[in-house]
Order: structure tokens, then sequence, then C-alpha cells
């Protein structure tokens, strides 16, 4: 209906409503035309106008209707009527009457309701070794190096900060203890660190730590479980072998698993630990093995065995450490498997002879919470060592030529 703001221009006389009395007009053809023009100019004038201009004379009572549209009927004194969005219908009409339509307004198209996209960018690296051996001396290890630092823990992984500070959960295998206790195993190396030295990993925004590995029990059960509390009470999230937690990460539930396969039974473990945190709710899987040999550039069958029954049964990335260097990756049934990630901040060798290290990276799309799909992988080469002739404990990303060789390794061992 007219709403008194909406104009159109007619610049005429206009009649509105009172049908009875158009009505009665035209059926008394007796009256002449002029005669009965007359009346109608007399009875009904008002002026309509288009926004913009002056305001209209008389304020427009309501629009007939005339099959549910709605129309003003005008007496037309000119031929030059400028009715822009209206027509005539002379038909139906005496001469020079038009009627002006105005259509209803077209409601709005309901649009389907959006989804909430969450994205998680998930970074993993390889053997964390806080500490050192005790045989090592002091001269060129981890802990010489912390206490050159002067309290800047942060300056460890300050060389990998561009991927560790922008994601969502990074991931590390922490190999040894952080612990002042003295049962140490008899094995030939026994790795620990004191516990301060997990601020490498706070201030470096590392959020959880494997401990499923064959060095968190260098100093037995009070080593391992004094390691898993310093851990957590720092904000790393301990996890490995029975201890498989979820974390709500921007509002997704991520489930961590960590199997040691180097003791035996690890499909059993595998399969119950993944049954765990699929009732706890987890909405992403991941899996980080501590599997192989050492040194070996191949992933062997067993490797691959484990990551396949691992993905079979609901993980959606499956990562490997243990063999010290980095081996080649696969994709099955569209999931990833990293098969070893490295050395990363290592303080088990002051010197090893391969310092190439990787990081991977997987951004991971969620639609209302649940997994969408992901970005595929990132594979991002590093070296062990700010610089190449000693390990100094500072992991650096590589650049150019250096970068390229070592994916093409990678990609020679996949």
């Amino acid at each position: 209906m007219y709403n008194g703001t909406d104009h159109c221009r007619l610049k005429e006389p206009v009649i509105m409503t009172i049908p009875p009395c158009f009505s009665f007009l035209k059926k008394n053809s007796r009256f002449p035309w002029p005669l009965r023009q007359g009346a109608l100019l007399f009875a009904f004038t008002a002026f309509v106008i288009l926004p913009g201009t002056a305001e209209p004379k008389k304020e427009l009572p309501p629009l007939l209707k005339v099959h549910e549209a709605e129309i003003a009927i005008g007496l037309l004194q000119r031929e030059d009527l400028p009715l822009h969005d209206s027509y005539a219908l002379q038909q139906k009409l005496p001469a020079r009457i038009a009627v002006v339509t105005q259509e209803r307004p077209v409601p709005p198209k309901e649009e389907p309701p959006q989804k909430t996209v969450t994205v998680l960018t998930i970074s993993a690296a390889g053997d964390c070794t806080l500490g050192t051996d005790e045989s090592f001396g002091y001269e060129g290890t981890f802990p010489a190096s912390y206490d050159a630092a002067n309290g800047d823990a942060s300056v460890f992984l300050k060389g990998v900060a561009s991927i560790f500070a922008h994601d969502d959960l990074t991931l590390v295998n922490m190999e040894g203890a952080l612990t002042e206790s003295t049962d140490r195993q008899d094995k030939t190396f026994a790795f620990k660190g004191k516990a301060d030295y997990v601020r490498v990993l706070t201030e470096g925004s590392v959020e959880a730590a494997t401990l499923a590995n064959n060095h968190s029990y260098d100093y037995g059960n009070e080593g391992y479980w004094d390691t898993f509390g310093t851990l957590g009470k720092a904000g790393v999230m301990p996890f490995g072998y029975e201890e498989s937690p979820v974390m709500l990460i921007k509002g997704i539930p991520v489930g961590l698993i960590g199997i040691n396969d180097l003791t035996g039974g690890a499909e059993t473990q595998l399969i119950a630990e993944l049954e765990k945190v699929k009732r706890k709710g987890a909405r992403l899987i991941i899996c980080y093995f501590h599997w192989g040999t050492e040194l070996e550039p191949y992933a062997d069958e067993n490797q691959r065995d484990l990551a396949h029954l691992a993905i079979d049964h609901g993980a959606h990335l499956v990562l490997g450490a243990h063999p010290h260097i980095v081996q080649g990756t696969e994709t099955y049934k569209g999931r990833r498997i990293i098969y070893s990630l490295g050395n990363f901040c290592f303080g088990g060798n002051s010197n090893p002879r391969d310092k190439d290290a990787l990081i991977y990276q997987e951004r991971f799309a969620f639609e209302d919470g649940y997994l969408h799909g992901s970005d595929g992988g990132t594979l991002i080469a590093c070296r062990i060592s700010s610089t190449p002739y000693y390990n100094d404990y500072r992991p650096v990303l590589y650049e150019g030529a250096e970068k390229e060789r070592v994916l093409q390794k990678i990609a020679d061992r996949s």
C-alpha cells in the first residue's frame, strides 16, 4: 500500500479510491464528459511527485487494488505524462485516463545457513633431547649451551619461530628425562636434564610432546613421571603409552597417541588407544610412533604396516621418529605418513654427521566441527644447528639449494 513517502510523477489531478463516485459518473452518461471530468477534478485534487523533488501538496490516500495490484487512477490533462515505471490500460478505461501500477515488494530470498569453518594448523618435529649423557662431560653439550644463553631459553627454537608461533599445535618427540633422579638405567646412552630446560619448549611454542620412546625411562619410573609432571605443569601436553589425551583446540577435540614399537605389542596398544580417543570424542587423531632402525634411510615393512593399521582404524596423521635421520613419506587412503622426522633440538650428539631435519605441517579444515579435508601437508627442510660445523642445538630453516637438496632426499626415500 502507498506509504506517503514513495512517489511517482503525475503532475495532474489524480482520482484516489472512492470507486462508487467514479462508477456513478460513468453510468450517468447524460452528463457531458467535460462536466464529469470537472466534477472529478473538483472533488479529488492531488499531486504526486518522485523522491528528491518538492513535497506533495496533499498526502495521497491508500491506492486501489485491482487483482491484488495497487493502482492510482489519474486524469491526464496533457499527453506528455512521464509514466516511468507505469503503463496505461487505454482499452479498459475512458480516454485520457491511465492506470499507474505499483508492484508488491518481493520478499528477500532466504539464504541457506552458513557453515562454521575452522582450520587447525598442526606442526610436528622430531627428537628433542634437552640434556645430555653424563659420560659426555660438559663442553659442547646442551647444558653448556643452555648456561651460555644466560637464561634466555627462547634462543634455541628462535630459528623456527616463524613456523611454530603461527600454528595451532606443535608436537615433538621428547627423548630423555627432566629429573634430578640418580637412578640411571644400565644402557649405553641415558639422557637427562634439569626441569628448567622445559622452557626451551614453552618459549619455542611447543604444545605437546610424546614420551613413547626408548629414552623416557632412562632414569626409571621416577625420571619418567618427573618429566611427565614437568611438561604438564609448564603447559606442554605429555602423551604416549597409555596416556592418550584429547586436547580441545579452537573448539575441535584432537586426540594424541604415542606408540613405542621397540617394546613390542604395538598393534594391540595402537588399536586400544585409537578406540579410547574416539570414545572421548576426538575428531582429529594424530599418532606419533617410535619405530624403525637408527640411521636407516628407508622405512621398513613393519613401519608401513603399523602406519596403515593406524589409518585403517581412524588416525588422520601418522608421524615417526627414532632413526635420527629423515626418511620418506607416504599418502595412504588420502592421509599422510611421515616415517621419520629426524633429530631436532637434539642434545644426544654434539656433532652428528647428518644434520638434516624436517618439520611437517598440515592444515585441517572442519565444517561445523567435523573434519572436511586438509591441504595435503607441507615438508619444511631444516638443519638441527645454526652452524653446519657442530651442533649448537638451535635448529634453523633451510633455504635455496640446501632446502631443495633435503626435499629431494626425502622424495628419493619415499
